[in-house]
């Protein structure tokens, strides 16, 4: 945030003054904002910036500083649109507006500003990228017969393995965990239903087979 004072009386009236960094205010030749004025003490007041915030502290000038018109004997915060006063001088506090907002960056390239971070490639990705030729190699001069099959084609040599990758080691496959195969409450039903059936056939055989032994030795 960007801080300035306007002249409002005096011979300086209405030019205006950038805070970039702690001043000190007074008749002394030394001082950052020298004011000629017999009433203004040499070493008059104080304007600091802490956290972007704009502070005045007098001190110990003859005739004051003022915030507002009331005289300070301490530290002040000021605000935008305040009245500083260094004797009979006044001032009016300012903040630069753009500054309030936040400047949009223009956007560009990943190429031009950063990288993408770089993901480590597994074996087979290795291999792929030193043992096989780009696209447009790999179609370059290949002559295709009459039914569009390509000829004259050569096999590609075996890519070289890279080194640190052991070709024998055998992954970790992780434990299988047997699953209960629950039986559905349809298939129970079903059975339920077909033992039923046949229980019920058997007793009408043995009804028939009763009869037929009745009338047989009747």
């Amino acid at each position: 945030m960007t801080w300035k004072i306007q002249a409002l009386t005096g011979d300086a009236a209405g030019q205006e003054i950038s805070i970039e960094q702690d001043m000190l205010v007074g008749r002394h030749q030394e001082a950052d904002l020298m004011l000629q004025s017999g009433e203004v003490s040499r070493k008059h007041a104080a304007l600091l910036l802490k956290d972007q915030e704009l502070w005045v502290q007098d001190l110990n000038s003859s005739n004051g500083t003022y915030v507002n018109d009331l005289r300070i004997d301490q530290e002040v915060s000021l605000k935008d649109g305040d009245t500083l006063q260094f004797a009979s001088i006044k001032f009016s506090v300012l903040h630069a507006v753009e500054d309030l907002i936040d400047p949009v960056e223009p956007e560009l390239p990943l190429s031009g500003v950063e990288e993408e971070a770089e993901v480590p490639k597994s074996a087979a990705q290795q291999m792929n990228d030193q043992g096989m030729p780009d696209l447009k190699e790999r179609d370059a001069g290949v002559q295709l017969s009459r039914d569009g099959m390509p000829q004259n084609i050569s096999v590609p040599k075996p890519a070289p393995i890279p080194e640190g990758v052991d070709i024998h080691a055998v992954s970790e496959q992780p434990a299988q965990v047997e699953v209960e195969q629950i039986e559905s409450r349809v298939e129970q039903e079903k059975e339920q239903q077909k033992n039923a059936s046949v229980g019920l056939m058997t007793i009408v055989a043995l009804i028939i087979l009763a009869i037929i032994a009745w009338l047989f030795f009747k």
